[in-house]
């Protein structure tokens, strides 16, 4: 036999809980095995070394003197190991959740949510990392990503889907174009200048090919290089907008936007995405959360 080689782990956990508690029943419950499960971890234990570990000794057992000093090399392991695992994950815990997401995402929707998640995820200590594009092989300092996008997901993130994206034209009441709009079927909108983001150039006419319309017969109007400065522009009365319904949700409900209408689903997703080595359970309780907010908003 190697010198080295160690016992079955499995089975001398179940010694040394049987030994600690002084009870086979009490460490099946404490490993949430059956008593069964743990006498036949214990004869395994006692058939390897040739000899008994406990005795029975009125209606409860002892530990025979092999038994005793297995336990006392055992019991110290195990109470190094638990102390260490405890160490380690309240660091874990304690160290602050990076979450990588867009300019936009970051300023439209995830700042205007941060006294709400502190309140309901206190011990989440979530730090914000503005990234346009954060679904990179290497995830750096980032914890988890925000993102709007479509399947397949790159193969070394894990993704949890949060909600469908939905998307829709909106115009500020303050648009000089307005009171020819207002109460028209979306078809106006085709002889209208459309404010266009270079990173989505396909949503108008996805959402024109929702709303059973034909690709946009007025040239496009103003460009601008992120949705931020997009929806900036239409609060500002410079023409008609198409955003997320969640990023401009407050804009609605202020009537500084209007979306009269509607919104329509596309192929993409809203989605919280860790890296692969990444095992936390603040990213399901940020996934839940976020689920909530974007269900209810």
């Amino acid at each position: 036999m190697n010198e080295r080689e160690l016992p079955p782990l499995n089975a001398l956990r179940a010694f040394e809980a049987v030994a600690r508690l002084h009870s086979v029943t009490h460490a099946a419950a404490e490993l949430h095995v059956t008593h069964g499960a743990v006498s036949r971890q214990l004869r395994l234990l006692e058939d390897a070394l040739g000899r008994p570990l406990f005795v029975r000794q009125g209606r409860g057992i002892t530990l025979t003197e092999i038994g005793q000093q297995l336990h006392e090399g055992a019991g110290t392991a195990f109470e190094l190991l638990r102390d260490s695992w405890s160490k380690l994950r309240q660091r874990s815990t304690q160290a602050p959740f990076v979450l990588g997401c867009s300019g936009s995402l970051l300023a439209r929707w995830v700042i205007p949510r941060l006294d709400r998640v502190e309140r309901d995820l206190p011990e989440l200590r979530l730090h914000l990392s503005a990234q346009e594009s954060p679904l990179t092989p290497d995830p750096g300092h980032l914890d988890a990503a925000l993102m709007l996008a479509a399947a397949p997901w790159p193969g070394h993130w894990h993704v949890e889907t949060l909600a469908p994206e939905r998307i829709g034209p909106v115009v500020s009441p303050r648009y000089a174009g307005w009171p020819a709009l207002q109460g028209q079927s979306a078809a106006k909108l085709l002889d209208e200048p459309l404010l266009h983001t270079a990173s989505r150039p396909q949503a108008w006419p996805d959402w024109m090919r929702g709303m059973d319309l034909p690709a946009p017969r007025a040239p496009p109007g103003p460009g601008f290089p992120h949705l931020y400065h997009l929806l900036e522009a239409a609060i500002a009365g410079l023409g008609v907008a198409i955003a997320p319904a969640p990023l401009v949700a407050d804009d609605l409900a202020s009537g500084r936007l209007l979306a009269p209408w509607g919104f329509q689903p596309t192929s993409a997703s809203w989605i919280l995405a860790t890296p692969q080595r990444v095992t936390d359970r603040r990213t399901i309780m940020l996934a839940d959360w976020m689920r909530s907010e974007l269900g209810s908003g």
